[in-house]
């Protein structure tokens, strides 16, 4: 059965909106008219219709890398959140939960997209090591910091060459939620390291359109998706 991606207008405008300014500058030194060089203009439009085509093809291959990351941030997550609890960390297991479900709607989105172009799924090899909650917040810190500062924007950057709105959509919602994660593991970890994490939340929301996460109490619609907060889902028990 195929997965669904519900994807708003504004939240492709959204996106698209991410690249606008730079691509005016870039577009300034190729607005050459047929007048002014149009061997110039012939070569330009070859190069760029290759150039069109590679990104097409990478964006299918980052697709794929991000689907196979999410499902094991998912696995990953679910398994600090177990490790957690044991060493009676139950605030941190709660938040390394309501992350595990979080990146599954990050990897369902980025297959639905691989499935709405007709594209295999590649298999996924999950690699999950569990160390103690101290060590497992500083590799979610790790994993969430390489998203948001070199995959995801990198990403975007290519879907974004290709003309392929609706991955487009799909790395922006996990490239925005990635970038409230972070800050909730490097939150977390501070409270562990001064033994305040028993104050940590203890309810999050997660918005099942694009894994947006909330602690404590849901907005009425989303801040990413404009999905409507009675449809959240609550996370507060492990």
């Amino acid at each position: 059965m195929k997965t669904k991606l519900i994807i708003p207008a504004l939240a492709i405008v959204s996106c698209l909106s991410i690249f606008s300014c730079k691509n005016k500058e870039e577009n300034k030194s190729e607005m050459k008219t047929p007048v002014e060089n149009k061997d110039a203009n012939v070569k330009t439009e070859e190069n760029t219709a290759v150039n069109v085509e590679d990104a097409k093809t990478k964006t299918i291959a980052n697709l794929q890398a991000a689907f196979k990351g999410e499902s094991n941030a998912t696995a990953r997550y679910a398994a600090f959140s177990k490790k957690a609890a044991e060493e009676g960390h139950k605030e941190i297991a709660m938040l390394f939960k309501a992350a595990s479900n979080s990146e599954k709607i990050h990897a369902g989105n980025h297959k639905a997209v691989l499935e709405e172009m007709g594209v295999a799924i590649e298999p996924v090899v999950l690699d999950v090591t569990v160390k103690t909650t101290k060590e497992n917040l500083e590799a979610a810190i790790k994993g969430e910091s390489y998203e948001v500062a070199e995959m995801y924007p990198a990403f975007l950057k290519v879907a974004n060459a290709a003309g392929n709105q609706l991955a487009l959509v799909s790395f922006n919602y996990a490239y925005k939620t990635e970038i409230k994660h972070k800050a909730f593991y490097e939150k977390a970890l501070a409270a562990f390291e001064s033994n305040t994490d028993k104050t940590l939340p203890t309810t999050y929301f997660i918005c099942p359109t694009c894994g947006n996460t909330y602690e404590t109490s849901a907005p009425k619609r989303c801040g990413i998706s404009m999905t409507s907060g009675a449809k959240f889902i609550k996370i507060n028990s492990l």
